[in-house]
This record gives C-alpha cells, sequence and structure tokens, in this order.
C-alpha cells in the first residue's frame, strides 16, 4: 500500500512539474513571436519608407521635372518657346478637323451626281452638290452652274474655283511653317544668352569655376531643348497635313476630269 501511494506521489509531483515547465514555456514563447512579428513590422515599416519616396518620385517625375526645367530655363526665355508651340499646335489640329469633315468618299458622289444629272438634269445634279459638303462638291457646283454658257466655261469655273479651294486647304501653313522655324531659333537665342551669362560671370569673378558656369549653362542647354521639341513636334503636324492636302487635291483634279467627261456625254444627248 506504501508504495503504491509512493508511486501516485510521484507520479503527481511529475505531472505538477511538467505543467508549471509547459506554464513557464508557453509565455516565452509567445514573448519571442510577439518580438519576431514586431522586429518584422519594423523591417517592414522601413522599407515602405524607403520605396515609398522613390515611388511618389516615379509617379510624380513627368510633370515635376517638366515644371522644374521650366522654371530653372528661365521663364523669359521658356515661355514664348511655349507660346509659339501651342499656337502652333492650335493650327495644325484645326486644319486637321477641317480635312476630316471636308473628305467625302469621292467615287460616291459623282456616281450620285451623274445619276442625277441623267434622271433630273443640270438642277437636279446641283441639288446633290449643295446638300453636300467639301471643296469637290463646290467645284462641282461651279462647274454645273455655268454649263449653259458651254463648255469651255465650265472647264474654266472647274480650274479657277478649284485653285480657290486649294488655297482655302492651304490656309494657316504658312503661320504653321514660321513657327517650326522660329522654335528653334528662339531655343538658340536663349543659348547665346546663357553662354553671355556665363562669360559675365567669369569676368566679374576673375576666375573660372563650374559653380559660375553653370547657371549660364542650364539656361543655353534648356532654351535649345525646348526649341528643339518644339520644332519636332509641329514638323510631324506640318508634314501629316501636307500630305492630307496633297491627296484632297488629287481627288479635286481627277473629279473636275471626271466631271468633264460627264458633261461632254450628257450634252451629245
Amino acid at each position: 500500500m506504501k508504495k503504491l501511494f509512493l508511486v501516485l506521489a510521484v507520479a503527481a509531483l511529475s505531472f505538477s512539474t511538467a505543467i508549471a515547465q509547459e506554464t513557464a514555456t508557453a509565455p516565452a514563447e509567445e514573448a519571442t513571436v510577439e518580438a519576431t512579428e514586431a522586429v518584422a513590422a519594423e523591417e517592414a515599416a522601413v522599407e515602405e519608407a524607403v520605396v515609398d519616396p522613390e515611388v511618389q518620385i516615379e509617379g510624380e517625375s513627368m510633370h515635376h521635372v517638366l515644371m522644374q526645367k521650366f522654371l530653372e530655363g528661365g521663364w523669359g526665355w521658356m515661355l514664348p518657346i511655349l507660346i509659339v508651340l501651342v499656337l502652333g499646335m492650335a493650327i495644325a489640329i484645326e486644319r486637321i478637323l477641317f480635312l476630316a469633315l471636308s473628305t467625302i468618299n469621292t467615287k460616291k458622289f459623282v456616281a450620285k451626281v451623274e445619276a442625277a444629272l441623267n434622271e433630273g438634269g443640270i438642277e437636279a445634279a446641283k441639288a446633290v452638290c449643295r446638300d453636300t459638303k467639301g471643296p469637290i462638291a463646290s467645284i462641282y457646283w461651279q462647274g454645273l452652274d455655268r454649263y449653259d454658257q458651254g463648255l469651255d466655261s465650265v472647264e474654266k469655273a472647274v480650274v479657277s474655283y478649284g485653285s480657290v479651294q486649294t488655297g482655302q486647304l492651304e490656309s494657316g501653313l504658312g503661320w504653321l511653317s514660321l513657327f517650326i522655324s522660329l522654335s528653334p531659333s528662339l531655343g538658340f537665342l536663349g543659348t547665346v544668352v546663357g553662354l553671355v551669362q556665363s562669360f559675365d560671370a567669369i569676368q566679374a569673378a576673375g576666375d573660372i569655376s563650374p559653380a559660375l558656369v553653370a547657371g549660364g549653362m542650364k539656361v543655353a542647354l534648356l532654351t535649345t531643348l525646348l526649341g528643339l521639341i518644339a520644332a519636332m513636334v509641329l514638323q510631324v503636324f506640318y508634314n501629316y497635313v501636307i500630305v492630307k492636302i496633297d491627296g484632297m487635291v488629287n481627288e479635286m483634279e481627277d473629279a473636275s476630269i471626271t466631271l468633264m467627261d460627264i458633261l461632254t456625254a450628257y450634252s451629245k444627248k
């Protein structure tokens, strides 16, 4: 019996000791886990502190850098180039919209005029031209309006009014060409002024120092850069407008020849 109680006492003592050890170990493990999580949180915060400014700078770089360089180049020299660029873009966009609104399906229009001429005569064909937009319709109306004066008068009217319509298509291109030439010229002018400022600073200080030259050289380079960018952008739009006008002029000439053929065949009926 005593042995049994002794065994039970030893077992109870061992069980209580194990529980005490586990109870003591659990807070230690929890403390270790909490410490690990705290360290991880601090590392994440450090990474965010390092990464977030870079991401923010990258997100704002275009607008921020452009504004900064514009101010560093000096608004007195950068602003005229910017105004020239804006005016040139306005003329180019206006020409593009005008040409887009003046474009029609030439083959479909010519077929419609010929059908109206055969069915209803000159007045019906003029009505079709009156209801159609674009320079080709205007040329056709001028030619049909002089049909009673003979085919020679029709041909002269078509040629003369074709020149008028071509002039209207090319309206504003002279200003656009001027802005293309003016943009780099203003940039080079700023470059010369920046160089003069640099040499003035060197002369006043009596010594050549990078700090003295840097300001004037920055103005020189930035104005030249903006002037060249403006000229290249405007040149692209100018060439696009020229190509569109050339295509429309070719269509006008071809349609004029077709009109003369249609009226010649109609006069023989």
